[in-house]
């Protein structure tokens, strides 16, 4: 399974938010292009970027911060926020993003998924946030009346690559992962999930891994990595691919059942 740091940018700087709350923001570095040397530097394979001020303005907004930290780290890059239109994703590409994140136009014009997935195949992740199970949009602000399970399929059915599912509840919260939510909407698609919200310790890791037969292939993991109650190394020392073997003998996983 993949661990993928998060570098949330917020007026250019690496920060960190409280259940998606743009006023609840703690800053954790001046510069995201060293934030993301960091974290290749100790092992990641790929990094996930937002973009928050874009997720409010409907546009790239951080796009000199994103394209500094794809300058700065050969790993593969994916962004998610305020992408809304076809121009805005073809800008990512340019400066070296790999994948594009869609969220609110998977809602609001799913055609528009549909189009940019045939016309970038394997390169459209569809970002699903939810609240108590329903999608929300426009950087988290608004709660739309659509199921998440919903949502998935008719995007897997569009061509999305992947799904990330982020519990909105639990997201910088490191309450552990939403493991119900994400059993029920892996076992509904096909396509790869990524888990996102809430992870707080390796632990909540090994857990996830319960979910790795089921799709679940990758968990985005962030403020657990800024406060050091997740050491990056360890934990791709302990569900990293291929590390299946690493997982502690003692650990019990009736209690992630």
């Amino acid at each position: 399974m993949d661990v993928i740091p998060a570098i949330d940018l917020l007026d250019g700087r690496c920060v960190r938010l409280y259940q998606g709350d743009y006023d609840r923001s703690q800053v954790f570095s001046e510069n995201p292009a060293d934030v993301a040397k960091q974290w290749v530097d100790q092992g990641a394979a790929r990094l996930h970027v937002v973009d928050l001020d874009g997720a409010k303005a409907g546009k790239v907004v951080n796009l000199e911060a994103i394209e500094a930290i794809a300058q700065a780290v050969s790993v593969p890059i994916q962004v998610g926020g305020g992408l809304r239109d076809r121009a805005s994703v073809q800008q990512l590409f340019n400066i070296g993003v790999q994948r594009a994140i869609l969220g609110t136009v998977a809602v609001e014009q799913p055609q528009l998924v549909q189009q940019l997935c045939q016309e970038f195949p394997g390169q459209i992740i569809v970002g699903i946030d939810a609240r108590n199970g329903l999608v929300a949009t426009r950087g988290w602000l608004e709660t739309s009346e659509v199921l998440a399970t919903q949502l998935a399929v008719q995007m897997q059915e569009l061509g999305a690559a992947a799904i990330i599912y982020t519990d909105i509840h639990r997201d910088g919260t490191l309450s552990g992962p939403n493991l119900e939510a994400l059993r029920e909407l892996s076992a509904t698609i096909s396509i790869p999930v990524i888990a996102s919200g809430g992870v707080s310790s390796v632990t909540d890791l090994l857990s996830l891994l319960v979910l790795e037969p089921q799709g679940v292939n990758g968990v985005i993991v962030g403020r657990a990595l800024y406060t050091g109650d997740i050491d990056l190394k360890e934990a791709l020392r302990a569900i990293g691919p291929g590390r299946i073997q690493d997982i502690p003998p003692n650990l019990d996983f009736t209690s992630f059942a």
